[in-house]
């Protein structure tokens, strides 16, 4: 009986894997599934899935799929799984073992280990061919008659994520097939051809997520780092489009290199071209390498990958938004979507191939790079030290957890000691004093490559003629007291300070008190307003109770929300609590010094309706940088307008506009500027935002002014030219020489008039990214809480003509008008969405100023 038994089930699974294997021989490819050839339209989302999911259920034993989040549409976020009959079972083990070998992970390796792959595509998404090709991918490493793609899987696992920006390609694919005609229209005066506002390119908040990969402010981001990080892959693969007239492009990258890229790395992305160039060389495709695409900039998809031990590249094939299905280019030749899906697939193989036949030494030369992380890291610096201080300690909050997200380690000092170091704030190498509850950073952990390229002060720029900002230093970004050691300190697990606020022992109170110090009071301030909580502020600072507060401390009394009743108590109580506000309270309306609650210095603050202008002229990073602000990161209501019927709309409905960055010469005619200033005038606040306070300087009204350079040219004309050549030129040098009038984001401290509403909750100085060298002159009727002074430059790349103009300028003002306000910002303090120390100002501009 038993040997019966044993033998059908024998049969059985015989019989399983015979199904198996006839199911895998009738395995569909993209064209026979999807009903076309790849290329001759473009696939939805929803398709590409049901495809991958298909090959999935057709080969269980070499595939396998995994839903890791979705989009802000509610779109989801996939990854593929693609490894030998023999690793796919072990995943979990295998990445485990990745870990281990990182020391990311205690325990030792077991079992063969194969060489981690990971392929992204259409991370933006009106770079659309990278999803049609990864179905042909798939199908490539699946197909049981493939013997190539079947050796490579020997010693490699795929992970290919199809759609990184769902929500960005849908928008243009759904355009693109309204507008285009059958089969396409090659002439480049199609409509199909011109991609109207947004483009599909930035996700549903308009962000360009291969800006985020470091800062994950992005939910899509967040999901996926988080994925990532889980598996440290070795190799690393970032599918792009660039112009319809380029060819391809593939590594080795172009200079600057980060200082933080080892010799490997860069010797590797060599291999990895070579690989490429035989696929290229081969069909006779044009291509080029070394040029426009650097490695220095870390939110990229090759540069964060790479300051995580991996081989970070980008491939970029020529085409994008504008190239639709089939695109006539200058020398005549035809750019179809077919050409490009089989590009973006070869380079794909490629990739593979090389990792494959490479793994013995990417695994190796992996585990020594975080050996060497862990026992011997790179840089001037062993640690960094971040204070804990209370006016900082949401900034140092949000820091830390943004640490945590990326596997950073991370204690405390343990005691209180005097150092030596150098000083973010003051810039220089100074004896600092260390609490026992200061963050400390030690650079010897797995991940200190990452932590030297995030919290460096001044990162080394090998070559000025860089594709993004070139500083980013965190400290900076987060606005928060820090230090770099160049010796080793010794690392705590204990942190000994309170851990929650003191207990409010008065039980109806006459005032509830909160400072004003941080995004976390903008967000509980917000959230009372909503609840219909009467809030104040005072302009002043005041004493009360033997405590000190300063200017735009919350006051929330017992008169004016006499109708809540005991609710007031509760609702406020509970709303510290969430926002964790370190709320205080007073039995009495009497100050020590300062100003008394009932004082006209005491000012009730309005809730605000807000307006923010969208569409044709405006940025769609600048509008989406604002518009994530209110809906993601502070909750509070705002209405987007269109340009397209913003003269249409009666302004007097809201209390403030906000114009983002844009080109607003066809948006606000006379006409319409003179509505606006009307309204601003009426008692309305106008918030202009980069090149839209550039837009206003000098019109009727405006007191902004563009620094003039006149007076400089007049001087220079009076002084006889010796050198007669001196505007002889050289071409190959062109942008070169373009560079001294640049500004590649970067970072300079901006003196404040800390008595200023705008400047609330800051000191005497706020770090601001500077991106742009057109620059204002100080107003004569304003209030200049902004300002560049002389030496005022703090680190990252700017031109030598940029640096004169980048003194005795304005960065942030404001000037009465009528009865309303208009607010300049010349930096963009929501910049990306990761420099959280703006973030208070631009709350400071809507909430504040004007109160």
């Amino acid at each position: 009986m038993m040997n019966t038994l044993k033998r059908n089930i024998a049969l059985l699974l015989v019989l399983l894997c015979m199904q198996v294997a006839v199911a895998q021989e009738r395995l569909q490819s993209p064209e026979q599934f999807l009903g076309y050839q790849l290329g001759k339209q473009f696939t939805t989302q929803n398709r590409i899935l049901d495809y991958v999911n298909y090959l999935a259920a057709q080969a269980p034993n070499r595939m396998k799929v995994q839903q890791y989040g979705q989009t802000y549409e509610g779109r989801p976020l996939m990854l593929a799984y693609v490894a030998s009959d023999e690793n796919l079972p072990r995943l979990e083990q295998i990445q485990e073992n990745n870990l281990r070998q990182a020391g990311l992970q205690s325990g030792q390796v077991q079992g063969n280990q194969p060489a981690i792959v990971w392929l992204s595509y259409n991370i933006h998404g009106n770079e659309s061919v990278s999803s049609e090709a990864v179905m042909q991918v798939l199908y490539d490493l699946l197909d049981p008659a493939n013997a190539q793609t079947k050796q490579w899987l020997q010693n490699t696992v795929i992970i290919l994520d199809p759609m990184v920006n769902p929500d960005g390609r849908e928008r243009y694919v759904q355009w693109y097939k309204q507008a285009s005609n059958q089969g396409g229209n090659a002439s480049p005066y199609a409509w199909e051809h011109y991609e109207p506002w947004p483009g599909g390119r930035p996700n549903h908040y308009y962000f360009d997520l291969n800006r985020d990969w470091a800062w994950q402010t992005q939910i899509e981001s967040k999901q996926r780092l988080k994925e990532y990080n889980n598996w440290l892959p070795q190799v690393h693969a970032d599918f792009h489009e660039m112009g319809t007239e380029s060819p391809y492009y593939f590594s080795p990258a172009a200079k600057p290199f980060h200082e933080s890229i080892t010799p490997w790395q860069r010797q590797f992305q060599n291999t990895i071209g070579d690989y490429n160039r035989q696929y290229f060389d081969k069909n006779n495709w044009l291509y080029f390498t070394r040029e426009n695409f650097d490695l220095f900039y870390p939110s990229y998809g090759d540069t964060y990958p790479t300051y995580n031990g991996a081989i970070g590249m980008t491939y970029e094939q020529g085409g994008s938004g504008r190239a639709g299905l089939t695109y006539q280019k200058q020398d005549g030749d035809t750019l179809t979507l077919v050409d490009r899906i089989a590009h973006h697939v070869a380079a794909s193989h490629a990739t593979i191939q090389a990792s494959s036949e490479k793994a013995d030494q990417l695994k190796q030369e992996f585990r020594k790079y975080y050996q060497n992380n862990l026992n011997n890291p790179a840089g001037d610096y062993k640690a960094f030290v971040l204070k804990a201080d209370g006016r900082s300690a949401a900034n140092l909050k949000s820091l830390t957890d943004y640490m945590d997200r990326q596997g950073i380690q991370y204690g405390y000092a343990g005691k209180s000691t005097s150092v030596r170091g150098f000083n973010y704030s003051t810039g220089k190498e100074e004896r600092v004093s260390v609490g026992s509850n200061d963050v400390v950073i030690s650079m010897y952990q797995p991940k200190s490559t990452l932590v030297k390229v995030l919290f460096e002060p001044n990162a080394r720029l090998e070559d000025s003629l860089t594709y993004d900002i070139t500083s980013w230093s965190l400290p900076y970004a987060y606005n928060v007291q820090a230090y770099a050691l160049k010796n080793r300190m010794n690392v705590s697990s204990i942190n000994t300070a309170a851990t929650s606020a003191a207990a409010i022992t008065i039980e109806r109170p006459y005032a509830y008190l909160a400072r004003w110090n941080n995004l976390q009071d903008l967000k509980f301030l917000t959230e009372l307003m909503k609840q219909d909580v009467k809030v104040r502020q005072a302009e002043k600072a005041f004493e009360t109770d033997g405590q000190r507060y300063e200017p735009g401390t919350l006051i929330i009394t017992r008169t004016g929300n006499e109708r809540m009743g005991d609710k007031l108590d509760a609702t406020v109580r509970e709303l510290a609590k969430q926002y964790d506000v370190n709320l205080s309270a007073t039995g009495t309306g009497f100050v020590s010094s300062g100003a008394d609650f009932g004082s006209g210095s005491v000012r009730y603050l309005k809730m605000p309706k807000v307006a923010l202008l969208s569409g044709e002229g405006v940025s769609p990073y600048g509008f989406g940088e604002v518009w994530h602000y209110f809906e993601q990161q502070i909750g509070y209501p705002v209405t987007v307008l269109n340009t397209s019927y913003f003269r249409n709309i009666p302004l007097n409905e809201f209390d403030v506009l906000i114009l983002p960055n844009g080109s607003y010469s066809q948006v606000l005619n006379e006409e319409t500027l003179e509505n606006v200033r009307d309204w601003v005038n009426a008692g309305g606040k106008l918030i202009a935002m980069e090149s839209a306070a550039g837009f206003l300087a000098g019109k009727k009204g405006f007191n902004l002014k563009k620094k003039s350079q006149e007076a400089e040219s007049e001087e220079k004309s009076k002084v006889k030219d010796e050198n007669p050549y001196k505007n002889l030129h050289t071409y190959a040098n062109r942008e070169r020489e373009a560079l001294e009038g640049e500004v590649q984001g970067s970072i300079f401290r901006v003196d404040l008039d800390k008595t200023h509403p705008l400047a609330f909750g800051y000191g005497d100085t706020y770090f601001g990214l500077i991106r742009s060298a057109d620059t204002f002159s100080f107003l004569e009727n304003g209030w200049n809480v902004g300002v560049l002074k002389k030496d005022n430059y703090t680190t990252g790349f700017v031109g030598s003509k940029s640096k004169e103009k980048l003194q005795d300028a304005l960065i942030l003002g404001t000037q009465d008008m009528g009865r309303g306000q208009v607010i300049y910002l010349a930096d963009n303090p929501l910049f990306r969405g990761f420099w959280q120390g703006g973030k208070l100002m631009f709350g400071n501009a809507v909430f504040l100023v004007g109160q």
